[in-house]
């Protein structure tokens, strides 16, 4: 399926605020940003789930190409799976063999597809990082919302050719964020955030490596954010980012929010 067939067949997902704002403070400014995460705030819903999960159900069902996972990746999968399960009641989701979501859609628990399932119940994009050699490799995900990268083009790879477009991703940063990822300990995750001002409020927005983003110099009226969460899992070890994306209007956002968002100027894939 082509980015344009599924954008006619979904129009904009907008929410009407903005959680976070990592150019606050000085070290969510710095890559890569990190913080602490309560366990108990990983998963988020927001006003825009309803919206969200219309489109990441189209995805899935039109066959895009927003899933993947490795037989290396299995055993972690469907403890990610079990793992999600356990926080549902508390977001307003009800069931076991088939989970009642908040915006009234049901939708069963099929062991054999855990990622599929997940990327029907949550607003987060979820991909799996297992260290294999020296690096981390990613070795499955459920991606219906990227930001300018694919996953058939990134799986299998490790993180620092996974960031190879990024232009302030230098051997540095490769190194330090290899390093938060081997030093991630259950029952410790951390987060961090990004914005991007968009020319357009797709959230579905893949992009080959070779085609490079150009840098366009007219109006970006749209301001896309990202909450990414990295946490460990206690069984299979495996790694998980999570992704939940925000979309929102810039000339909805209040004035002290579009002027912090002027000044944080740090790249992004």
């Amino acid at each position: 399926m082509t980015e344009r067939a599924d954008q006619g067949a979904m129009g904009p997902v907008f929410q009407t605020r903005l959680p976070v704002a990592p150019w606050a403070a000085p070290h969510t400014r710095r890559l890569p940003g990190t913080q602490p995460l309560d366990p108990a705030d990983w998963l988020q819903i927001d006003d825009a789930y309803a919206g969200q999960m219309a489109q990441r159900d189209h995805l899935i069902a039109s066959g895009a190409p927003v899933h993947a996972l490795n037989p290396v990746a299995a055993d972690a999968a469907a403890e990610l799976l079990d793992l999600v399960l356990t926080h549902l009641p508390r977001l307003g989701f009800s069931g076991s063999d088939v989970i009642m979501r908040p915006d009234g859609v049901a939708v069963p628990v099929d062991r054999q597809a855990p990622l599929l399932t997940l990327g029907r119940l949550c607003q987060e994009d979820f991909c799996i990082l297992q260290k294999q050699g020296d690096e981390h490799v990613l070795t499955g995900a459920i991606l219906c919302f990227p930001s300018g990268w694919t996953l058939t083009e990134k799986l299998m790879r490790p993180l620092t050719s996974i960031h190879v477009p990024v232009p302030d991703y230098d051997e540095g940063i490769a190194r330090r964020v290899q390093r938060l990822f081997d030093g991630i300990q259950v029952d410790r995750p951390l987060w961090r955030a990004n914005i991007l001002p968009y020319e357009h409020p797709r959230l579905f927005a893949p992009q080959l490596e070779d085609l490079r983003r150009r840098r366009t110099l007219g109006p970006k009226p749209f301001l896309r954010s990202e909450r990414q969460c990295l946490l460990r899992l206690p069984v299979t070890g495996a790694v998980i980012f999570s992704i939940h994306t925000y979309m929102l209007r810039m000339d909805d956002l209040p004035p002290e929010i579009r002027a912090g968002v002027a000044t944080y100027e740090v790249p992004e894939p």
